[in-house]
């Protein structure tokens, strides 16, 4: 059942699938749990979706007959800025590192657990202020700071000086919530891809490196010259939250 406050209407995410059974069981799923699904075959289906209403996320197949999900995906980033996660299969890791590389905030693999699927789908919107899951109550925050920044462990925001957002992917919020719960500590790699767990664990390694990189862009001052997350060559990364 929905938990969303009185007049807020739940969140409109189009489905983009081109196979009708799973793009109906998904909507139905979607709709049990307060979203507002529309469920779309293509590219075409989705911008005419979103002609007339407001579209609160994309769920794009990565698999699409005709037009790839990925450059649906890029397109809709360009043209909209909307949270964007992509439904993949086991064999797309490459195409995973490229979507990672172009902002897709994150991939939930096929096939998926429903309470899964919902839950990420609500932890994206939540970071982007969908009103009906915003919490609205800050005081018991679990807050680490590092630096000039502190993340928000309750509402899953990195926040700068001001108490702006930083606006982090899935997969980056989980690295670096990781590395804040294991400060200190050189970590190697096999370890982060283990620990991250769910789609994360069966990228392939190249995935570090492009998170590493995303993650640093936003949370150094000078990215080529790391204060917090800093390499150990040979061994792994280490998080210094007090440089």
């Amino acid at each position: 059942m929905s938990a969303e406050p009185p007049g807020v209407i739940g969140p409109r995410v189009v489905i983009v699938d081109d196979d009708p059974e799973l793009r109906l069981s998904v909507a139905a799923l979607l709709e049990q749990n307060g979203f507002s699904p529309v469920p779309v075959a293509d590219g075409a289906g989705f911008f005419a979706a979103a002609a007339g209403t407001p579209v609160d996320m994309a769920l794009i197949d990565l698999r699409l007959a005709g037009e790839s999900g990925l450059s649906l995906a890029i397109r809709i980033r360009e043209m909209m800025g909307l949270p964007i996660v992509m439904l993949t299969g086991r064999g797309d890791e490459t195409d995973k590192i490229i979507g990672l590389e172009t902002g897709a905030d994150d991939y939930i693999m096929k096939p998926f657990n429903p309470r899964e699927l919902v839950a990420r789908l609500r932890a994206v919107l939540r970071r982007a202020g969908h009103p009906a899951l915003v919490a609205p109550d800050r005081s018991n925050s679990h807050i680490r700071v590092f630096g000039r920044l502190r993340l928000d462990m309750t509402r899953r925001e990195l926040l700068d000086p001001e108490g702006q957002e930083i606006a982090l992917t899935n997969a980056e919020y989980r690295l670096l919530n990781y590395f804040l719960r294991h400060p200190d500590r050189i970590i190697p790699r096999a370890e982060m891809l283990s620990e991250l767990g769910n789609d994360l664990s069966l990228y392939m390694d190249r995935t570090i490196d492009v998170l590493i990189l995303r993650l640093r862009r936003k949370i150094e001052p000078v990215p080529s010259k790391p204060e917090h997350l800093q390499t150990r060559r040979g061994q792994g990364y280490i998080f210094v939250t007090r440089p």
